[in-house]
């Protein structure tokens, strides 16, 4: 696996640049990895952000955008809003998670 260097920190990254361990991920990672993909980070993001780490961390694997919307009660449009174009890949990828499965 590659390693790359972000604000600093070494991380372990896939070929698309996703974080291969969780754990090394925090706030401030966040917000570089959000800046890489033409997004500043609100208080909306941050509310997704956590989500998808606190679901991740149940269930093992990134929740999709259908799950996000049903459990986490954020609207699809709201979602597309907040992250555009492939939001499902753009959450994951600020919030240090694998891409989620259908995701291509």
């Amino acid at each position: 696996m590659p390693v790359t260097t972000l604000d600093g920190h070494e991380i372990h990254v896939n070929d698309e640049g996703f974080l291969t361990d969780h754990t090394e991920w925090n706030d401030a990672l966040a917000a570089v990895l959000a800046t890489q993909v033409g997004i500043t980070l609100t208080d909306e993001h941050w509310k997704v952000i956590r989500f998808l780490r606190a679901d991740f961390e149940e269930k093992g694997e990134t929740p999709t955008l259908r799950r996000v919307s049903t459990v986490g009660g954020m609207g699809i449009k709201e979602l597309f809003a907040l992250f555009p174009q492939k939001p499902a890949k753009k959450m994951a990828y600020i919030a240090g998670l694998p891409k989620p499965h259908g995701c291509v």
